[in-house]
């Protein structure tokens, strides 16, 4: 298996810690708000990265945190009118009710900031004694000059970073690129109580600390957003290889960023979306279709074209199985010919997602095996040994990309599964009567209302649309 490390920027060999595990972590959410497609794009694809390892027998620790204490939350439960503690609590619960419907597993271990004062405190102890920071009226900050190696996973140039910075005229640092590691709470501000005063954890200090609890020294995958590469990702191996000694994170993984019309999403520039306000309008299986349409490095650009076009694409596959399960197999064992084209598909997608999880390639390969697949359903000689084989294969897709196939998820609202087939009997029993028109009609409302309605020789079958 071949990575694509940021910190060498050259794909090399996965060659986990421990042989059979995989130890991972990844930067969750700022608990403020709701999570947005931006926000969508690392979660579900950093899942089906360790869905992939699962699925090549790796037992997966995975690590995903969750800031739940900063300046935006601050700001916002003020806003709110609640503590920042609620806050962050209130955007933790609904975290999880978009991440499930994005298909995206718990991950082993979800850290708070706010559970972990202990250990921050212990690790800027420890850099303070080791040399590495200094404390400045309450606030300690980490001092760049100390570690050489410093811009090493940016690749940015420390003389230039130093021309290029500004002194905030409050801050009394030695260093302008010198980076807070506990800051002295203000008036009114939630705060804990430290060697060095009343406050709280600066924003970097508490990935390092969380990450070497929960994984220890030099584990497998550190992942996030491109947009973390610098400051944040830069200052955790900083402060992780002052206060360690040794190496970080053995490789480093970083999404590209999601634009919309080629532009950067950003609030200034109103294209700002709320995976919240998506799911109203799609189904959570076609946004997490959409988000492993393209290779994870490369940008991903949005907007409801492409997430009707990814609607089509995973209908496409949701038909081949609704055939699959309609159809009536001959007796008998599978077929060579079926057998060896399915190992192929299956050693192309394999070949794909090692290829630095190339989830493209992946479901291009998927898309091979519904293309043979119908072949083998319309040819008529499909045998129970063949589908068989063809479901198994379906499972490998479904474990992997975390999307059951098949299936009508609905958008909003109450299950209209009862409803939908009421209308259906009623249908049927007017088509009995010989009143067609009628029975049209119910078929052109549901229609109007995204219900289509399909005549199988099974049967009347329904999907959403």
């Amino acid at each position: 298996m071949k990575i694509y490390n940021t910190l060498t920027k050259t794909k090399e060999e996965f060659i986990p810690r421990e042989p059979g595990k995989v130890y991972m972590y990844v930067c969750g959410p700022t608990t403020y708000n709701y999570i947005h497609i931006g926000n969508a794009r690392p979660i579900v694809f950093f899942d089906t990265v360790r869905r992939y390892f699962e699925y090549k027998g790796f037992e997966v620790i995975y690590v995903q945190n969750f800031t739940d204490i900063d300046d935006k939350i601050i700001n916002r439960a003020l806003e709110e009118g609640i503590s920042p503690i609620e806050l962050g609590q209130k955007y933790i619960i609904e975290y999880f009710k978009d991440a499930d419907r994005l298909g995206v597993k718990r991950a082993t271990v979800h850290p708070k900031v706010t559970e972990h004062i202990p250990e921050i405190i212990e690790m800027v102890k420890g850099l303070i004694e080791k040399g590495y920071a200094y404390e400045v009226e309450g606030n300690v900050y980490f001092a760049v000059d100390s570690f050489p190696d410093y811009g090493k996973l940016s690749g940015r140039d420390l003389e230039e970073l130093k021309a290029g910075a500004r002194v905030e005229v409050d801050e009394k640092k030695k260093n302008p690129l010198d980076f807070a590691l506990w800051k002295k709470a203000k008036p009114g501000e939630p705060y804990w109580e430290s060697p060095w005063g009343p406050g709280r954890p600066g924003w970097h200090i508490e990935c390092s600390a969380m990450s070497l609890k929960y994984l220890g020294e030099n584990f497998d995958i550190h992942g996030g957003g491109a947009d973390l590469v610098f400051p944040h990702h830069e200052n955790e191996v900083a402060q992780s290889e002052a206060f360690t000694g040794k190496p970080f994170a053995r490789y480093w993984m970083h999404n590209g960023f999601i634009t919309v019309n080629q532009e950067k999403m950003s609030k200034s520039l109103g294209n700002f979306f709320l995976v919240r306000e998506i799911l109203e309008k799609f189904p959570g299986r076609v946004v997490r279709f959409f988000l492993l349409s393209t290779h994870y490095r490369s940008p991903l650009d949005f907007d409801d074209k492409k997430l009707n076009e990814a609607k089509a694409a995973l209908e496409r596959v949701d038909n081949f199985v609704q055939n699959l399960k309609e159809v009536n197999p001959l007796p008998g064992e599978a077929r060579i010919e079926v057998q060896e084209k399915i190992t192929n598909v299956l050693r192309d997608f394999n070949e794909a997602m090692e290829d630095d999880f190339n989830t493209a390639q992946g479901m291009a390969s998927l898309f091979e095996l519904v293309r043979f697949g119908n072949t083998q359903i319309a040819s008529g000689n499909l045998t129970a040994g063949d589908k068989k084989l063809f479901e198994e294969a379906l499972n490998v897709y479904t474990q992997v990309f975390g999307i059951e196939f098949g299936v009508s998820e609905k958008i909003t609202g109450e299950d209209i599964t009862p409803f939908v087939e009421l209308l259906i009997e009623v249908r049927a029993r007017l088509k009995k009567e010989k009143k067609y028109d009628l029975a049209d009609f119910i078929r052109d409302e549901l229609k109007k209302q995204g219900i289509i309605l399909e005549d199988t020789p099974k049967g009347v079958r329904w999907k959403r649309v």
